[in-house]
C-alpha cells in the first residue's frame, strides 16, 4: 500500500491526506519542544499518549455540543479529522497565573485569577507567537468581531468542561491553549475546535502536591515527561493504572 501524501508537518504532529475528501489523518509524533523549538527531545510514547488524551477530550466536548474537527481515532498514533480552514491564532485561557502571565505581571505562580482570562497570540513560530489584541486581529483580517465573540464563547465552554473533568481526578487546570478552524457549508461557516487538546497544550497541576503533569516538566527539567502524561491518562481512565511507558508503534499506512 502506498504511503499517504504528507500535507503538513509541525513540531508535534504530521497531517496526511485523508481517505475521504475533506479529511486529514493526524499523526502524533514523539517530539517534545519548548521555547519555540530551541529545546527539543524525542520522548518515546509521547505521541501515543497525546493521541489517546486528545481523543478523550475531543470526544467529551462533542458529547456536550462543542463542535470539533475530530472524527475518530484510527490507531495508536493517528486520528481521522475534518479538514478545516485554520484561524492563525492561539487562544489561551487562564484560570491561575503561571508562565508568561506570572512573569509579565509579577504574580506568584498559582495565584487564582478573579475570572478566566482569554488571550490571543498570533500563531507564528518565527515571531515567537506574539500576543495580539483584538484590534489587531480584526484590523489585519485574521478573524471578524463575530468570530472573536464565537471563539470566546467556545473557549469558555471548553474551560468549563476541562476544569470539571480535571477537578474530578484531582488535577488543577491552570491554563490551556486551543486553536480554532472554520468549516464551510456553502456560504455558511461554523467554528470548531481543531489541532489537539493534550498535556502539551495545558498546564496541569496535582491539586494536593502541586506537581506538574504537563509540558513544564520538560521545559523546566522537572522529571520524566512520559511519566507525567501517563499519570494524567491513568487518572482519566484512558489507560490501565498498571501501564508503563507505551512502546513506539510502527506507522500504519
Amino acid at each position: 500500500m502506498a504511503r499517504r501524501k504528507k500535507v503538513y508537518e509541525g513540531k508535534a504532529k504530521i497531517l496526511y491526506e485523508g481517505p475521504e475528501p475533506g479529511t486529514f489523518v493526524q499523526y502524533f509524533k514523539d517530539d517534545a519542544t519548548a521555547y519555540n523549538a530551541e529545546k527539543h527531545a524525542v520522548i518515546e510514547g509521547k505521541g501515543v499518549l497525546n493521541n489517546r488524551l486528545s481523543e478523550f477530550f475531543m470526544t467529551g466536548l462533542g458529547q456536550i455540543g462543542v463542535p470539533t474537527h475530530f472524527i475518530r481515532r484510527l490507531n495508536m498514533r493517528e486520528q481521522l479529522i475534518r479538514q478545516v480552514e485554520m484561524i492563525p491564532l492561539e487562544v489561551i485561557v487562564r484560570n491561575f497565573a503561571a508562565g508568561s502571565m506570572a512573569e509579565r505581571l509579577g504574580l506568584e505562580e498559582g495565584t487564582q485569577l478573579p475570572r478566566p482570562i482569554i488571550e490571543f497570540s498570533l500563531k507564528d513560530d518565527a515571531l515567537g507567537d506574539p500576543m495580539v489584541p483584538e484590534e489587531y486581529i480584526i484590523a489585519f483580517g485574521w478573524a471578524t468581531q463575530q468570530d472573536l465573540d464565537d471563539i470566546v464563547a467556545l473557549a469558555l465552554r471548553v474551560n468549563d468542561y476541562m476544569s470539571g473533568v480535571m477537578h474530578g481526578v484531582g488535577i488543577k487546570l491552570v491554563d490551556f491553549k486551543i486553536e480554532v478552524g472554520r468549516v464551510w457549508d456553502g456560504d455558511y461557516q461554523r467554528l470548531v475546535i481543531a489541532d489537539e487538546i493534550s498535556p502539551d497544550s495545558c498546564r496541569l497541576w496535582d491539586v494536593q502536591s502541586g506537581a506538574r503533569l504537563d509540558k513544564d516538566v520538560f521545559r523546566r527539567d522537572l522529571g520524566d515527561l512520559a511519566d507525567a502524561y501517563t499519570e494524567v491518562a491513568r487518572r482519566l481512565g484512558v489507560m490501565p493504572s498498571n501501564a508503563t511507558h507505551m512502546p513506539k508503534p510502527t506507522l500504519i499506512n
